[in-house]
């Protein structure tokens, strides 16, 4: 199964692909979904879209608003683009838009967005005959039902199914909380995530008691869990599923190289389970309590969150280079002499091992106790573990 990574920029993307992504997905600068991420220029998606393909890896990007008559006018535009660009797919929603990118771009490979909501075999195959190539289905289904639809669905069109992240309160992300309170429309990509904000609920006829009582960390009922279905990927793949996603385009560098390396370690170890330590990893990163959300049917429906995100790890610098017995890093958070660090790595020879830091010097050799100015270059001893450029380092 494709390994399908988030890219809200550029670095992002790059993670994703020294971390293991088999493809990632971003936006333009319009058409997609995530309004506030860094997101990509033309020029950054055609280097995207060359770097990628040198790796053997793909780049799909987003079209996928919930579109009004004004934004199709400089559609044709972008689609020329992209095409020239040689994505390897846009992902879209919007009937009409992918009514128009079928007639008027019929060489672009469409994938139908998870805001179409695709529960059913009817409507997949509704799609399939619009001559979709995949279909992201709603992750409101379970495991039976997603057979089902690769049952009756012509092998031709791909499934793809969301298996780690955020999940919308929402029915498969279409929300007007956003737009109701604030006039930034979550289906233009301006999504402030107000779900999860503090609430209180009242019953009309007892205005002034309140039905959902708040403790010190606040309510939080349409706040949701976030998805994780690392135990259960042997279970996607019989169920016919072609690609696994990851959400997270407004996460951080650190979340994408955690997630994407967790993921590609389980997915060699298929058909056994991960790992407790590759589980573990998880944990490092900032989340929410985890659930499995619809997948199991009723096994598990308690979807709430009821306190605000976690992680159990800090991310301190990514490796620049090693040279001349000097390990050099791009620093994130405070670093200091002494400090223990532990390696997040794509190779297994390195990943998780530690080592302490000694001899910090800044960029012109002068030695230092502390690295406290953002993303600065500083060398240590090198630990010799010979890491590589990409990889992290955590504390």
């Amino acid at each position: 199964m494709e390994l399908l990574a988030p890219a809200g920029n550029y670095e992002k993307f790059l993670t994703a692909l020294h971390f293991g992504a088999d493809a990632v997905y971003l936006s333009g600068k319009s058409f997609g979904l995530r309004a506030f991420a860094g997101n990509f220029t033309n020029e950054e998606i055609l280097r995207a879209c060359k770097e990628a393909h040198s790796l053997n890896k793909k780049v799909y990007v987003t079209l996928n608003i919930l579109a009004k008559d004004i934004d199709f006018v400089n559609l044709n535009e972008y689609l020329d683009f992209l095409t020239s660009a040689k994505v390897d797919g846009v992902i879209a929603s919007d009937v009409g838009i992918i009514y128009h990118i079928r007639k008027y771009a019929p060489n672009l490979d469409v994938h139908v967005s998870t805001q179409a909501n695709v529960t059913n075999s009817a409507s997949a195959n509704f799609f399939a005959d619009m001559g979709v190539k995949r279909i992201v289905l709603a992750r409101e289904l379970s495991l039976c039902e997603i057979k089902e639809i690769r049952k009756n669905l012509d092998k031709s069109v791909e499934l793809e199914a969301f298996v780690h992240g955020a999940m919308c309160i929402s029915y498969s992300g279409r929300c007007l909380l956003s737009n109701y309170f604030t006039g930034r429309d979550s289906n233009h990509g301006e999504c402030v995530q107000c779900c999860r904000w503090k609430y209180t609920v009242k019953e009309t006829s007892r205005e002034d008691e309140n039905e959902v009582q708040e403790d010190e960390r606040g309510t939080y009922i349409f706040n949701s869990k976030d998805m994780n279905l690392i135990n259960h990927l042997n279970e996607l793949k019989e169920a016919g599923v072609d690609s696994l996603k990851i959400e997270g385009r407004m996460k951080s560098v650190y979340y994408v190289a955690t997630v994407v390396n967790a993921y590609k370690k389980a997915l060699k170890m298929l058909p056994n389970k991960p790992t407790k330590e590759i589980c573990d990893e998880l944990e490092k990163t900032s989340h929410r309590r985890y659930t499995t959300g619809f997948l199991l049917g009723d096994d598990d429906k308690e979807f709430l969150e009821t306190s605000n995100p976690v992680q159990k790890s800090e991310f301190m610098g990514v490796v620049v280079k090693e040279e001349n017995k000097r390990l050099y890093l791009e620093q994130r958070n405070n670093i200091k002499n002494g400090y223990v660090l532990q390696v997040l790595s794509p190779n297994d020879d390195v990943f998780n091992k530690e080592f302490v830091v000694e001899d910090m010097q800044n960029e012109d050799g002068e030695k230092i106790e502390v690295a406290n100015v953002a993303k600065q270059i500083i060398s240590i001893k090198s630990p010799g573990l010979k890491l590589n450029a990409g990889d992290i380092l955590r504390k």
